[in-house]
């Protein structure tokens, strides 16, 4: 069996990089919507036993209690940064029971059940760390991994590539997955703009309901082909020069 480790910033300075198209109390409200949405796939996994959210978000407790999983307090642990943060609970974690400790972003709206199954199949092919990167191929969305394969946390910049050298490093194997529901996280305007293009995908889901309510998903792509006919006119202009 596996359980999956969560770690979730605090809403209120959630994507800061939308603020040029969505309103704080938005971007708020997107973050809550996709982690509702990755919770729900997560309790719903038959090979999933059991989710762990790490979080100081006041609006964390009503996650936790709603989709019933555990919730660790960021200020009750000995050490801050995302990497130590995540170390730290996963040491309390892994027990020679758990045979795959997911470790997974909370913004990433398509994710649905045939990719955390590809994941642990994974995991029990090859018994090996298993990274699932971004759709660039260089950050990294989950890590899989055994009390035999456990990583050093390099979450961050470049993460893939550091975490597959680490990997190297420490004598294990390491695979590297790129899944339609694990390679979209949501943080800049592209991604928005991808994940609109693909909301046939969020049939009922919490961050669907985000997008239909008020027309937001209208004004939104409005507002992302302007930003793409602006690109395009600079682009144009610096050929001509």
């Amino acid at each position: 069996m596996a359980h999956a480790l969560i770690p979730l910033k605090d809403l209120v300075a959630a994507k800061s990089r939308l603020s040029g198209l969505l309103r704080p109390a938005e971007r708020r409200a997107l973050a809550q919507a996709m982690a509702e949405d990755v919770l729900a796939c997560l309790r719903a996994h038959p090979d999933i036993e059991g989710v762990t959210l790490v979080s100081d978000d006041p609006c964390a407790r009503l996650l936790a209690d709603s989709y019933g999983v555990e919730l660790v307090a960021e200020r009750g642990l000995p050490v801050r940064g995302l990497n130590p943060l995540i170390d730290c609970v996963s040491d309390s974690l892994m027990t020679d029971k758990l045979q795959t400790l997911l470790v997974l972003h909370a913004d990433l709206p398509l994710l649905q059940a045939a990719d955390i199954d590809r994941v642990l199949s994974s995991r029990a092919r090859h018994d090996c760390l298993v990274i699932a990167c971004d759709r660039h191929g260089t950050g990294t969305n989950l890590l899989a991994f055994g009390p035999h394969s456990r990583p050093t946390f390099h979450f961050g910049a470049d993460s893939c590539r550091r975490h597959r050298q680490a990997a190297e490093h420490a004598g294990y194997d390491c695979k590297v997955l790129q899944l339609p529901g694990l390679a979209l996280d949501i943080d800049e305007p592209a991604d928005l703009a991808l994940l609109l293009g693909q909301q046939g995908g969020l049939q009922g889901s919490a961050t669907r309901t985000f997008f239909c309510d008020n027309g937001l998903a209208a004004r939104l792509q409005l507002a992302l082909a302007s930003i793409t006919d602006a690109l395009e006119m600079t682009l144009t202009g610096a050929e001509q020069e």
